[in-house]
């Protein structure tokens, strides 16, 4: 008797069972799994996962061992500066002298410097920088924050007071003055307020989650005018060179201070929250 032809999965036509027209054979979750291919299944909320953020320790570190870097560094020039050693004096007085030339034999440059020293970065301007800083950050719910912001601006200030009486050095004196100040020369106090008001400010612009063109923004004006306050009070005759980098070093380590001790007291309250 003849056997009539069985559609066998194995020897129909060379396909296997299930296949499609082409000859491919399907591929269930089963046989993904096995090989390893399968998509990885969504997070609960159907969304993919954010990225990890950066360990807050880890920021937290950055930011005060900056702040202890440049405070050393601050107290470095001071110390040689109080000690008198002789070609840190001699570079001061070279760049005042020459700064001075300019300021006599140009009094449009001279007055212009002195409306960005009065005015654009003035310590009372620059002040009012970080409040209004600060009212951003308590009108986004986060009171507590700008009032460390604050707290950390009169900070430099008594800082800057302190140190000017520990050092009492003696400002620039000329024959023909273009300009006038008071208190002891070291730290500058323009130069001091204006770093701390301008770390303050990036931290702040980066921590909220802006782009990068706010970022960029910030971190441009903060050069430019900590760099610009430096060179007007120089300009002007009223500090040394070294006045202002000690004022500009302090300023920063202070601010990166302030920022390093907020993140550190941020992630002892987030571990202490309930999961």
């Amino acid at each position: 008797m003849q056997e009539r032809p069985t559609h066998d999965s194995r020897t129909h036509g060379g396909r296997t069972s299930g296949g499609d027209a082409d000859g491919d054979a399907p591929q269930d979750a089963h046989g993904d799994a096995a090989h390893g291919s399968a998509t990885p299944p969504p997070s609960p909320a159907g969304r993919a996962a954010p990225p990890p953020s950066p360990d807050s320790r880890t920021v937290a570190a950055r930011w005060l061992w900056t702040a202890l870097a440049l405070t050393a560094a601050a107290f470095a020039v001071a110390g040689l500066v109080a000690a008198g050693w002789r070609p840190l004096l001699e570079t001061d007085a070279d760049v005042a002298r020459w700064f001075h030339g300019r300021a006599l034999a140009h009094p449009a440059w001279t007055e212009t410097c002195r409306v960005f020293s009065d005015w654009v970065w003035d310590p009372v301007t620059m002040r009012i920088l970080v409040g209004v800083a600060a009212l951003w950050v308590w009108l986004r719910g986060e009171a507590l924050l700008a009032l460390w912001c604050v707290a950390t601006a009169a900070a430099g200030t008594g800082v800057q007071q302190g140190l000017k009486s520990l050092l009492d050095r003696d400002r620039p004196h000329w024959e023909h003055p273009v300009d006038s100040a008071h208190y002891s020369a070291m730290p500058s106090g323009h130069a001091m307020t204006a770093a701390v008001a301008f770390v303050l400010v990036v931290w702040l612009v980066r921590r909220s989650g802006a782009g990068r063109g706010p970022v960029y923004a910030a971190y441009a004006a903060a050069v430019v005018s900590v760099a610009g306050v430096c060179l007007t009070r120089i300009a002007l005759g009223v500090h040394w060179l070294t006045d202002t980098v000690v004022g500009t070093l302090l300023g920063v380590a202070l601010a990166a201070a302030a920022a390093g001790w907020w993140t550190v007291l941020a992630h002892r309250r987030a571990e202490g929250e309930p999961a």
